[in-house]
């Protein structure tokens, strides 16, 4: 009579076995309470802490993890770095940056961090920031029920608290010297992000720059007029997005024209190639 190996009875799948993590911070009280904090959260099962860089790597090379909770400033190679050496791992763990800065967030999330905690920790964004690194691991985009595994996310700030507004959200996005307004269905948010570095951004997800100060989502525009001389571009209402008409600069006119006449198919078709 064969035997079921005990190997093949004990051993769960990879997405429901408790998670194994990573906590850096070359402050010791302050590893000491991040460690204890993962470790009471009931999806998590073995914690380990690291005071520095290459104490982490030594540690993620003798037993690989699921996720890293990374400090940013530390000395020798600081958080940022060590995130893009693990970036470059085979199966590079969720990074996770707990941080008392709230100015590196864009950084952190165009390194494919998949959250920024902002110290003191709240046990709720805590909890969030599990949840996206289980969800890494089981292969969804953390945070993303229902959308495509190529949404982008823009971090936000808003009272100490960082939020992730998916690029599928956004309806206009509009300048503000060197920030941009994101205007989307669920309201708008002041992001510190040039509105140059989103059009090159997001152009092949449908996006267009319409004027120097606006860039839309091809998809929401429902139509476009005459307004004496020039153009405005009509934009749907939707969710907590009202409708709206933005002028058209005589530069962006044609492509835009162009864009819609080709309609929503070819719109998308650079995010089918990317």
């Amino acid at each position: 009579m064969s035997r079921t190996p005990a190997t093949e009875a004990t051993t769960p799948p990879a997405a429901d076995r408790p998670l194994r993590l990573l906590a850096v911070d070359d402050e010791r009280p302050a590893l000491d309470e991040l460690v204890y904090l993962l470790r009471r959260h009931p999806s998590v099962g073995s914690v380990e802490g690291a005071s520095d860089a290459t104490t982490a790597l030594r540690i993620l090379r003798d037993a690989p993890v699921d996720g890293v909770f990374l400090d940013i400033d530390m000395p020798g190679l600081d958080g940022m770095e060590l995130a893009g050496v693990l970036s470059n791992f085979a199966a590079p763990p969720a990074v996770v940056f707990v941080t008392a800065h709230d100015d590196r967030a864009v950084a952190a999330f165009e390194i494919g961090a998949v959250d920024y905690l902002l110290k003191p920790i709240r046990d709720q964004r805590l909890s969030d920031a599990v949840r996206r690194v289980v969800d890494k691991r089981s292969g969804a985009v953390p945070g993303s029920a229902g959308r495509s595994d190529q949404d982008d996310v823009i971090p936000v700030e808003l009272g100490g608290v960082t939020t992730m507004v998916p690029r599928s959200t956004v309806v206009w996005v509009e300048a503000e010297g060197d920030y941009a307004r994101l205007h989307t269905t669920t309201g708008t948010h002041l992001v510190r992000i040039a509105l140059s570095a989103l059009e090159s951004r997001w152009a092949d997800h449908g996006f267009l720059r319409v004027h120097r100060s606006y860039l839309v989502s091809v998809g929401q525009v429902g139509g476009t007029r005459t307004v004496g001389s020039g153009l405005v571009v009509c934009l749907r209402g939707t969710g907590a997005c009202p409708p709206v008409e933005l002028p058209v600069s005589r530069r962006h006119t044609r492509e835009l024209r162009d864009r819609l006449v080709r309609g929503p198919r070819a719109a998308l078709a650079g995010q089918h190639r990317s």
